[in-house]
C-alpha cells in the first residue's frame, strides 16, 4: 500500500508539481527579460535625455532629429539583442525542463532495471 501511495504521488502531485515549477521558472524568466515590454517598445528612444519637440533654427532641428534617430537606432539594437537572449534563455530553461520531466517519469524505473541486471549476470565494462 506505501508503494502505491508513492507511486500514486510520483505520477500524479508530484508531476503536476514539476510541471507547475517549469511554468513558473519560464514565466518569471519572461517577466525578468521583459520580452514583450521590450517588443513593444523596439523603435522607442534608448536613454535619451530631451525627447520632445525643439524650437529654433533649422539646423537645431535637423540635429535634434538625427539625435533621435541615433537614439532609437541604439534602442533597437540593444532591445533587439535583449530580446533574443531572452527567447533563447528561456528556450535553453524549457528545453532542460522537459529533459527533467522525461527523467522524473523514468527514474522509479531504475531499481527495477538494475535488479533485472543484477539477475542477468550483466556488469558493466571499463575500459581505460
Amino acid at each position: 500500500m506505501f508503494l502505491a501511495n508513492i507511486l500514486y504521488w510520483w505520477y500524479g502531485g508530484g508531476w503536476l508539481g514539476r510541471v507547475q515549477l517549469l511554468k513558473s521558472r519560464l514565466v518569471a524568466s519572461a517577466d525578468f527579460f521583459s520580452i514583450d515590454l521590450l517588443a513593444s517598445t523596439l523603435f522607442a528612444p534608448y536613454r535619451q535625455i530631451s525627447a520632445g519637440s525643439v524650437d529654433g533654427p533649422i539646423g537645431v532641428k535637423v540635429q535634434a532629429f538625427f539625435d533621435k534617430l541615433l537614439s532609437r537606432f541604439i534602442g533597437a539594437i540593444v532591445r533587439s539583442f535583449m530580446v533574443i537572449f531572452g527567447i533563447v534563455a528561456m528556450f535553453l530553461q524549457l528545453l532542460v525542463g522537459l529533459v527533467m520531466l522525461g527523467f522524473w517519469l523514468i527514474l522509479p524505473l531504475f531499481p527495477v532495471i538494475g535488479l533485472i541486471m543484477m539477475v542477468l549476470g550483466w556488469v558493466p565494462r571499463w575500459t581505460v
